[in-house]
């Protein structure tokens, strides 16, 4: 089989991805430890490895040794199914993302919409998990777990087509290319109207991960752990895995369509530019999880009804306007003004 084979470039650049996805997301639990002890006057992880180094390890080897138990009345099948299937949605969406012109493992035309599928998708294994643990805690969790999605999944579509509007197509790499020859989406490639739906993808893509102060679904002071409540042992870390890896798959996707991806104005583009934003937008969840509280369920439904549907809905409309003014109306026959 040779090396040139789509097959092959597929398999051989996903399995890095992967690994490299996997690594950071490990680490990052150490982060975020030592980033919220910084804001709450600790210190952290400090004791396993060189200052705390090696926690995450430690980690997934106590949740390796845990027992895995399925409570009697459970529905065994889904809900041994529902963590797994967390993480296998969430890696899916890897495949698309251009980390550089020569790093990807699919290059798909409708790259944009292959993402926003798959994290349609995410409301199954919460539902399954939520449904299948017979508990009330868990099961409301589902529920709640499964309204925030479906409602956030509409200004989070929305917003990511601001840039598909400005740059005349859905592959990924072709929105970077866009923004190489125009300017970042959030600056002058799409002025005003790029930032404004960067900030509403960024806060949906929040709601999406569950992350604070879109957790309502595990909400520990309401409903015990949520979904997790049941779970135990690496099931229980696999939901917790899913969730980090969508941060940080939600950033390197906001970094491509908003940031300009891999290019930085002409200078030495690659790799390490699309890392550095990745890692800055990743950081800046964390910055957020510490520094905000939860929002009720009415509040949270309130600001995406009221607020961010409507306003991704006006963006959506600007930008057709600003595209049509800047390059003028697209030929009868659909081909390049």
């Amino acid at each position: 089989m040779s090396w040139d084979t789509p097959w092959v470039h597929g398999l051989v650049y996903g399995l890095v991805i992967i690994t490299v996805l996997m690594t950071i997301t490990a680490w990052s639990v150490w982060f975020e430890r030592k980033f919220a002890g910084r804001m709450q006057s600790r210190v952290g992880p400090t004791l396993v490895g060189p200052v705390g180094l090696l926690q995450p390890i430690a980690d997934a080897l106590k949740l390796l040794q845990k027992e895995a138990i399925v409570p009697a009345a459970a529905d065994r099948v889904l809900f041994q199914m529902a963590p797994p299937l967390t993480v296998i949605f969430t890696l899916a969406t890897a495949a698309v993302i251009p980390f550089s012109p020569e790093i990807i493992a699919a290059d798909l035309d409708v790259g944009v919409l292959y993402i926003l599928a798959l994290a349609g998708l995410m409301i199954f294994p919460v539902w399954m998990a939520g449904w299948a643990s017979n508990n009330k805690y868990a099961l409301l969790g589902g529920m709640r777990g499964v309204a925030q999605g479906i409602s956030y999944e509409i200004p989070l579509l929305m917003s990511a087509m601001v840039a598909v509007v400005a740059a005349g197509t859905m592959s990924l790499s072709g929105i970077v290319e866009y923004q190489i020859e125009h300017g970042w989406m959030v600056l002058d490639g799409m002025p005003v109207v790029g930032a404004l739906a960067f900030s509403i993808f960024f806060i949906t893509s929040l709601a999406e991960a569950n992350r604070i102060p879109f957790d309502i679904p595990e909400a520990e002071s309401e409903l015990v752990a949520g979904i997790t409540t049941e779970y135990s042992g690496m099931r229980f870390g696999l939901f917790y895995l899913a969730e980090y890896l969508h941060t940080l798959i939600v950033s390197a996707v906001a970094a491509a369509i908003f940031f300009g991806g891999w290019d930085l104005y002409g200078v030495a583009p690659g790799l390490h530019w699309m890392v550095l934003k990745t890692l800055l937008l990743f950081g800046a969840i964390f910055w957020i999880r510490w520094s905000l509280v939860r929002f009720r369920a009415d509040q949270l439904m309130s600001l995406c009804w009221k607020w961010l549907v409507p306003g991704t809905l006006f963006l959506l409309l600007l930008a057709a306007v600003v595209v049509h003014l800047r390059f003028g109306a697209p030929p009868p026959d659909g081909g390049p003004g």
